[in-house]
């Protein structure tokens, strides 16, 4: 479930905006500290203390920035932006003035005053010829910059929050269009087999063949009671296929008694291998449609089961009569795309059919799996 704005937490919490308030305060101590000792100026001990209430000063400030600049934290980043730019410029000023009242105003004698003669602080503006109002916007200019920096970051920080965040939401909008796939690609299945199925019912029913009419809608209530008790979006392990479509091949059994043979071979290691629910049905159906039903003799439908190198290799295959040109392919039904789509939406890449016409008559189709870092 999607959060309304309303919900959202802010994108950068208060926790890690006032680190990096905090961090950025003491670099800038750090730098101004280093910078006066290369210069040697008088009076260090003091100048540190007063360097100590700069920074306070300057976390408040910038913390004050950081709440303002909340209000904004769901609009267009170049609003963001803007406000980040306009808001900067305030608090660089009162930064400024409170930078020359530490320094400049209160007890500056103590810093200035030379007791051997020098000028006093009271001259040194006549001196320079600098006024405050200049010296304040020199350090509010310099300062703004150090400012926006942190307000860059702080949008930074929060558009990568954002981004997070849209990811997340692409992926579960991604995970709920693949379930409504897979859903879809199963419902297909069902009906699909159950009017083939059907027909075939009527036609012995036609025929006057009740006990074998009885005995397939015997199989056909205990196959939908083992195919529909399944989640579309759950896996059944590959013996639990098998076992599906022996049911289905009963149902058939009935209608060709003479003609169908089976033959089932399933390597132990991969009875427990998920696959999707009725994955093979529609490959067995297409092997009853196209070998048994055109065939006048005996025909052999093989489910077989095996790994080779890394691979679990599942094949349906039939001995059946040659194919007209017209059914090369198994015809245009949904069958073999159907079995195609959902090893893709379920596998991806590691997993393929591949399927191609026996030379003297029959059909393989045949479902390679990886099965290196499958999901149990």
């Amino acid at each position: 479930m999607l959060l309304s704005p309303k919900k959202r937490s802010a994108l950068v919490s208060p926790k890690i905006a006032f680190l990096t308030i905090i961090g950025f305060w003491i670099f800038h101590a750090l730098i101004v500290s280093l910078r006066a000792s290369v210069m040697d100026f008088p009076a260090q001990d003091e100048l540190a203390g007063r360097r100590v209430v700069v920074t306070i000063a300057g976390i408040a400030l910038t913390w004050l920035l950081y709440l303002f600049l909340r209000l904004f934290d769901r609009k267009p980043l170049i609003v963001r932006v803007a406000a980040a730019f306009i808001a900067s410029i305030p608090i660089a000023l009162i930064f400024a003035a409170a930078n020359y009242l530490i320094f400049n105003i209160y007890d500056p004698v103590s810093l200035f005053d030379d007791a051997n003669g020098g000028p006093a602080a009271e001259e040194l503006e006549d001196i320079i010829a600098v006024t405050p109002f200049q010296q304040i916007a020199e350090v509010a200019i310099t300062r703004y910059f150090f400012i926006i920096a942190w307000a860059l970051l702080y949008l930074a920080v929060g558009n990568a929050r954002e981004v997070r965040e849209a990811e997340r939401v692409a992926s579960r909008y991604a995970q709920a269009a693949q379930n409504a796939e897979l859903r879809s690609l199963r419902y297909q299945v069902n009906p699909h087999f159950l009017f083939n199925t059907l027909n075939s019912l009527s036609s012995l029913i036609i025929k006057g063949q009740n006990d074998r009419a009885e005995a397939m809608i015997h199989n056909l209530s205990n196959f939908y009671r083992n195919s529909l008790s399944s989640d579309p979006l759950e896996d059944v392990t590959l013996s639990e296929e098998v076992e599906l479509q022996k049911l289905y091949l009963d149902i058939e059994m009935v209608r060709y008694p003479e003609r169908l043979r089976t033959k089932i071979d399933i390597e132990a290691s991969l009875a427990d291998l998920p696959v999707p629910a009725l994955i093979l049905q529609p490959l067995v159906e297409n092997a009853i449609k196209y070998g048994v039903s055109r065939s006048n003799r005996p025909v052999t439908i093989e489910i077989v089961a095996h790994s080779h190198e890394g691979n679990a290799i599942i094949r349906i295959e039939d001995d059946g009569d040659a194919l007209e040109p017209s059914d090369q392919n198994h015809g245009n039904g949904i069958g073999l795309p159907n079995v195609r789509d959902r090893l893709e939406a379920r596998f991806s890449k590691r997993a393929r059919i591949d399927t191609f016409n026996k030379p003297g008559g029959g059909f393989i189709a045949t479902i390679t799996i990886a099965l290196e870092g499958r999901r149990v």
